[in-house]
């Protein structure tokens, strides 16, 4: 009889002693516990749980085919990951603030956030704008705004990440424009823009232009930044926002990685050969609080965009394979309720990631789910990082989950739904087209409803909520915005307006808006335009008129 044979044998003769009668002894306990995923969980793993030739795999090294156990040889013993706080709000000014506070606090990367009008298009002076100048995030409307917001920051010695979609390359030829003032090669930037344009359309809404023209302005972008910002992800393709809308697991990974699909395709249809641009693309996943299945996600994606990369598109250099991402931990299973426990929540949270191998990380701050964080909420969340880093000792090792039998089945089943789940997009035709017949909305959606039936049912706990919620509630001190912001920011900026050289604003208009009308490069009449103090709400005005504003269809079924 064979050694797992053996094991199997074993491990059924102990159920059936065990947990059986445990179950009889006490029938109030769940009878099927699961993941998020509704992946079904044994109540003892053994080798008999992993497929041998899948053991044989995952049993490998980190740094080699197929990064199962990490991008990099050597992981957290080479380098630390990035700690990077989210953060933006109001006016350049206060938001530069915040970036001083986060870097004195031992931050080592920024990561913006850009309120609704930025995302949208549209200049703070705007009536689509009214109400919501500087609320989730911070105005930039023009380059003025750039030169305050990273006013005494060193651009070439930190990482920049720009949560930004629709207007992305007008962002980022914001930044290249201010560091170009201050005498910085391009070259030496480091940094990332969203820039993922397709899962607006499924889970988030921030949308300006149609598919088509969105993903141009993507694909000159990556030609732009291979050739002038080697150091730059152009795009970080984003998973987190559709966790955030409700998906489970299985479903972040196969849509994230089919919309990652769609833009190598994309960028190949525009003569770019794949290895020209595929090292320098990134993701964005999402820390959700089911620890291993979490860890299992991170580590089944890379496996699963190694072989896209290598199999479907015949990449040959080894970083075009390598699945790099950024974390931030789940906003939605944030509580208004028993802040506090938020605390526990993100630390749980940012295990998972550093567990399953981020290369950059942001905790979410406890007050969170009642406003803008205070200066004590993100301090904390800063300190989460660092004691994870320096106190826990789970960065000692590279993947120390790694032969765990429940993780490496994990791993494997969420790989080969995720991988089914693609292959249904394919028969679809690809992202764009399931995104047009609503099909990955709808499975977002119907995932989203079944966890908030398991809520509202008690099946699924959330503390503080459903679970040991008739405790005396916490007050916690919520920031909140000065409302004179936006009538200030719309004052200097008609100031700002009134003061520019009329002139070589109308050529750069122009120059663009014959790029726009035929199917020439994007990204240079951009940066041109900008930096002739050209806005944000005006460049889009341009591009607009030749591409179109995106509105959803609306289908009752």
């Amino acid at each position: 009889m064979s050694e797992r044979k053996k094991i199997s044998d074993a491990k059924g003769g102990w159920q059936k002693e065990h947990f059986d009668r445990e179950i009889q002894k006490r029938p109030e306990r769940k009878s099927v516990f699961e993941t998020t995923s509704r992946i079904s969980l044994n109540p003892l793993y053994t080798p008999t749980d992993i497929p041998e030739h899948h053991y044989l795999e995952s049993s490998g090294f980190p740094g080699a085919f197929p990064y199962t156990r990490g991008v990099y040889p050597t992981m957290y013993r080479g380098r630390p990951w990035t700690i990077r706080q989210y953060a933006g709000f109001g006016t350049a000014k206060e938001t530069n603030e915040r970036f001083h506070f986060l870097l004195e606090k031992g931050q080592k990367g920024l990561s913006v956030a850009f309120d609704l009008p930025t995302q949208m298009g549209y200049d703070s002076d705007d009536p689509m704008a009214k109400g919501e100048v500087g609320k989730v995030g911070v105005a930039v409307d023009s380059i003025d705004d750039m030169r305050v917001l990273f006013d005494g920051i060193p651009l070439d010695k930190i990482s920049t990440s720009m949560t930004i979609n629709s207007t992305a390359a007008i962002l980022l030829a914001l930044y290249v424009s201010i560091a170009e003032e201050r005498g910085i090669d391009r070259r030496v930037l480091s940094g990332t823009v969203q820039n993922d344009i397709l899962k607006e359309y499924i889970a988030r809404g921030t949308y300006v232009f149609p598919p088509g023209p969105s993903v141009r302005l993507i694909t000159d972008m990556f030609a732009w930044c291979a050739q002038h910002l080697p150091n730059w992800n152009p795009i970080s393709i984003s998973g987190y926002h559709i966790r955030e809308a409700g998906s489970t697991a299985v479903q972040e990974v196969a849509f994230t990685l089919a919309d990652g699909i769609c833009y190598v395709e994309a960028g190949i249809r525009a003569g770019l050969d794949v290895d020209a641009f595929a090292p320098r693309l990134s993701f964005f996943f999402n820390a959700h609080n089911n620890l291993l299945e979490e860890v299992a996600k991170f580590r089944a994606a890379r496996r699963l965009w190694a072989r896209i990369m290598r199999d479907r598109f015949g990449a040959k250099d080894p970083k075009s394979l390598l699945l790099r991402f950024h974390t931030q931990t789940a906003g939605c299973t944030l509580t208004a309720q028993q802040p506090d426990n938020n605390v526990i929540r993100v630390t749980i949270q940012a295990l998972a990631a550093v567990l399953g191998g981020t290369q950059s990380l942001h905790t979410n701050s406890l007050d969170e789910a009642l406003g803008l964080p205070s200066d004590r909420a993100a301090r904390i969340a800063v300190r989460t990082q660092q004691v994870v880093l320096e106190e826990s000792g789970v960065a000692d090792v590279m993947d120390p989950l790694g032969g765990s039998y429940m993780v490496e089945s994990l791993t494997d089943a969420i790989e080969a739904r995720a991988a089914a789940m693609v292959a249904s997009i394919d028969d679809m035709g690809g992202m764009v087209k399931a995104i047009e017949a609503a099909w990955p909305q709808r499975e977002i959606e119907k995932a989203s409803y079944e966890y908030q039936k398991s809520i509202e049912s008690g099946d699924q706990k959330v503390i503080g909520v459903n679970a040991y919620s008739d405790e005396r509630e916490v007050v916690t001190e919520v920031f909140r915005l000065d409302p004179s912001i936006e009538k200030n920011q719309i004052k200097d900026l008609r100031k700002r307006k009134a003061a520019r050289d009329e002139s070589a604003v109308r050529t750069a208009i122009e120059r663009l808006d014959n790029a726009a009308s035929g199917d020439g490069d994007l990204f240079p009449p951009i940066l041109d335009a900008v930096k002739q103090s050209v806005t944000l709400g005006e460049v889009c005005s341009t591009l607009a008129r030749h591409f179109g504003r995106y509105r959803e269809q609306t289908k009752v079924r």
